[in-house]
């Protein structure tokens, strides 16, 4: 992974977006371009729920809505494998412990959660998990106003290192505990926990769960296969 790469910390990105395109709602206005966010007329949380944007993948940041086209298929595989390798864990592990319910829940397809208000951010990853302990009753019918424990961002192709590191930086401020960036291209996961320390694993290593999913483990040489 070279120098200028995702082994750069996430806080020195933290407000750059450059990788995705910023959707034009009136009156128009830019993340780059708006100077007085008093004047500017910006998107909450539950206006981004009811916003009509078929067939592309929309996310909320500091109330401007950004657009992004829909990923790959090695983007698609990637998130499915990781999906089932936590369901599959989870389910084990509720059957070690014959308990009634697993430890927690696993989203996919972009699932929002609203990460800050006044101006709202609303955030979609590939994949999440959400302990019973961090949210132990029904579902919301929208948006969870809260970080997941972890958050799993793909990178496609055309993701930008600043781009990405700053929705880690929007996770961890938020309250998530454990992301993993996974980059399918070159076969490396970037490991970012909530106490700072990070990690780059490579195609010889195992992802664990560290206390997020303790007991949880997928080597990447199975995740990454043909």
């Amino acid at each position: 992974m070279q120098a200028d790469d995702m082994a750069l910390t996430w806080r020195r990105y933290r407000v750059q977006m450059t990788t995705t395109h910023v959707f034009e709602v009136p009156p128009v206005t830019t993340p780059d371009t708006a100077t007085d966010t008093a004047s500017v007329a910006l998107m909450t949380a539950e206006e981004l729920l009811l916003y009509p944007m078929p067939d592309k993948r929309v996310e909320l940041v500091r109330g401007h809505v950004v657009v992004r086209e829909p990923p790959g298929m090695h983007h698609g595989e990637c998130a499915v494998r990781v999906v089932v390798a936590i369901s599959t864990f989870l389910h084990h592990d509720r059957s070690q412990r014959g308990a009634p319910f697993t430890r927690g829940r696993v989203f996919t397809c972009d699932t929002g959660f609203t990460l800050a208000r006044n101006p709202d951010t609303v955030r979609g990853p590939d994949v999440a998990y959400v302990s019973r302990v961090r949210w132990a009753g029904p579902l919301p019918q929208g948006y969870g106003e809260f970080a997941p424990d972890l958050a799993v961002e793909i990178r496609s192709p055309g993701d930008r290192p600043g781009a990405v590191l700053a929705k880690v930086g929007d996770w961890l401020e938020a309250g998530a505990l454990l992301v993993w960036v996974v980059d399918p291209a070159r076969a490396l996961i970037s490991v970012y926990r909530a106490d700072g320390s990070q990690a780059l694993l490579g195609i010889s290593d195992a992802l664990d769960g560290g206390d997020v999913l303790p007991g949880f483990a997928l080597a990447l040489a199975e995740l990454f296969a043909e």
